[in-house]
């Protein structure tokens, strides 16, 4: 709705290092400093990580963290046994390491002058032996009982050694080579078993069935081939992958086999053999390296490059823990009072802390800013969504189901149970005087605004985005004006979303602006309304005249959050490669770019603006003094 051209800033300056963080709130759940390289489930239902970095992690089912060891980066490769007992790692040695310490176990040297790098690893079901492949196209079988070389194989002469798996029986094991062959030996006699021709392209990973009678190989050819051997013919192509399938495993009863392919997506099998289709696991941003199933089948996890453990229910085909791949770490600030403050009866009230409440974890949590200790009202209920009112009375958590809980924070109790027509709640806001929450689904176009008080809704907003899902709201400072968010996915009007603000005492819609947005905000004042476009640059409107005042670029990835300071100097914008850039808002020039070690999906600031916090996709918060933030 412009009608004179923006001020376009590409901001190509040089991103400065991340300040000094204050304080961290809440733990990494789930999230690794490196590329994961292998998972499995111990028996106890905890889990082990390995990054390709050799730090070795222990989790809680819920992805708190229990210990962490750092054993060694000169490895490339590693695999966990069975049982969670051992790991072993491999360069040009093999190393064994006791999962539950860290400590090294045993260095098995290559014999003689073999100078041959370790290209795949895999255990024996009982975890007495470990068989190493080597880019000589060795296949070499080493007791992990008495720590020494037991004999070799020439598996893919010439050729690297690709993937490896013995059959649970432990009558054979199958290797892959870089010569697009699939061969499977007898594990006691060497002799060899069958050599499988179909494959097009490379062979990752190779899992048998349970049963011993299903050998699947992953390719690089768009598909997981269904072997029997030793019948030379693959049963079944399972085809509905992306260009390459990178990994699988079958779950422990062989109700399940998993496939994730090169568009990070994880292909649930419920028949192999027959290629019966179950649900497609969508939550990964990067490569998948690492599948395991938990002894009982029922859960999966997988890991890989986004750095970010994934736990499945393969039943519901949903996830239940790690990050939510449609959710936002939200944050909200709940002004504190000063100790002693009077009351208008001449009394005194106790002092309220400044606390901060995420939504980043199971469940909401709420801390003193001061002390960083875990405050009331916290671990309430599941949160998808969280907001705080003004006035410091409300706190809002929009859940994974149909509802919003309002609790009431001065005397702690749950005052009203909001319901929207369809889960989850992602979004929430509060009114400038606090007397109305406003939120949305962004499955069904909704917006509803409920009074506080009564617990009952004022007034339901139809297609608030113009048809668009909801993404965000954001309150004008009158609170007479209410802009809807959303994103165009079917690109109906030949756009990507759509802003919209709505007069609430009217009930009618004031303007639309076409552009796709995932975050707005007004500034304290009121003239401005800014929003995190999906073309990775940040829009300014006049919030009177509907003009397009600046469109501020420079970020390089989605933008997920835009925020003014308390005193509407400052706009700030948070992105998914951690980067946080600040812009004055009058000039609309960039003042600083901080990068920080992970996605930045919300910003809040404490009242004062001494305080700016970052709620990460990695669970935790930062708290960084917004003085040095802006410092050159």
């Amino acid at each position: 709705m412009s009608t004179r051209a923006p001020l376009h800033t590409e901001n190509t300056g040089p991103v400065r290092p991340s300040p000094l963080v204050n304080r961290v709130f809440g733990e990494p759940r789930f999230h690794t400093d490196g590329d994961i390289a292998g998972i499995t489930f111990a028996a106890d239902g905890s889990l082990f990580s390995i990054d390709e970095s050799g730090v070795l992690r222990h989790w809680t089912p819920d992805g708190r963290l229990l210990a962490r060891h750092y054993l060694s980066d000169l490895e490339t490769l590693w695999c966990f046994g069975p049982g969670a007992k051992l790991l072993a790692s491999g360069n040009d040695d093999l190393l064994l390491w006791d999962v539950s310490t860290g400590q090294l176990v045993s260095r098995i040297e290559q014999r003689g002058d073999e100078d041959a790098w370790v290209t795949a690893i895999a255990f024996s079901a009982d975890g007495r032996t470990v068989a190493s492949g080597h880019d000589d196209g060795k296949l070499r079988f080493c007791d992990t009982t008495a720590n020494r070389f037991i004999s070799e194989i020439a598996a893919h002469p010439r050729k690297g050694v690709a993937a490896v798996a013995f059959s649970p029986n432990g009558a054979f094991v199958a290797t892959a080579g870089e010569d697009l062959l699939v061969r499977v030996w007898d594990t006691v006699t060497h002799q060899l078993v069958a050599e499988l021709r179909s494959h097009t392209d490379r062979v990752p990973a190779l899992a048998w069935s349970p049963d011993s009678t299903l050998l699947v190989s992953a390719g690089w050819d768009t598909s997981a081939r269904v072997w029997r051997p030793p019948h030379l013919d693959p049963l079944m192509l399972l085809n509905s992958h992306a260009d390459q399938v990178v990994t699988v495993a079958f779950s422990p009863d062989g109700k399940y086999l998993a496939c994730a392919d090169s568009d990070f997506d994880i292909h649930l099998w419920l028949d192999a053999e027959s290629a019966t289709r179950g649900p497609v696991l969508r939550g990964h941003n990067d490569e998948i390296k690492c599948l395991a199933f938990s002894p009982d089948g029922t859960k999966l996890a997988s890991a890989g490059v986004d750095r970010v453990v994934h736990v499945w229910d393969v039943r519901e085909g949903k996830l239940i823990a790690g990050p939510n791949p449609r959710g936002r770490h939200a944050i909200a600030v709940l002004p504190g009072s000063p100790p002693h403050a009077p009351l208008e009866s001449g009394g005194k009230t106790p002092h309220a802390p400044l606390r901060l409440a995420s939504s980043g974890s199971a469940n909401v949590r709420v801390w003193d800013v001061d002390t960083g200790d875990e405050v009331a009202p916290t671990n309430l209920c599941p949160a998808f969504s969280v907001a705080t009112s003004p006035d410091g009375k409300w706190l809002g958590i929009g859940g994974t189901d149909h509802f919003t809980q309002l609790w009431n924070v001065t005397d702690g109790h749950l005052a009203a149970s909001l319901e929207a027509t369809k889960p989850p709640i992602g979004f929430i806001t509060f009114s400038p005087d606090s007397k109305t929450l406003a939120h949305t689904s962004t499955a069904d176009g909704l917006v509803w605004l409920w009074n506080c008080e009564t617990g009952q809704p004022d007034f339901i907003i139809v297609e608030a985005a113009d048809a668009c899902t909801l993404e965000t709201l954001a309150f004008h400072p009158n609170g007479k004006l209410i802009a809807c968010g959303g994103v165009d996915y079917m690109s109906t009007s030949e756009r990507d979303g759509a802003v919209c603000v709505w007069d609430i005492t009217t009930r009618e819609k004031l303007c639309t602006f076409d552009t796709g947005v995932t975050s707005l905000a007004f500034d304290p004042q009121g003239k401005y309304l800014a929003g995190a476009g999906l073309d990775d640059a940040v829009y300014v409107w006049d919030a009177e005249t509907q003009h397009t005042m600046f469109v501020f670029g420079g970020h390089q990835q989605n933008i997920n959050v835009v925020v003014f300071s308390p005193d509407g100097s400052y706009l700030l914008s948070g992105d998914d490669d951690g980067t946080v850039r600040c812009w004055d808002v009058l000039s609309g020039r960039q003042l600083v770019a901080r990068a920080f070690d992970c996605p930045v999906q919300s910003l809040a600031f404490s009242p004062d603006s001494k305080y700016l916090f970052c709620g990460n996709s990695n669970t935790t918060c930062y708290q960084v003094e917004f003085k040095k933030f802006l410092e050159e």
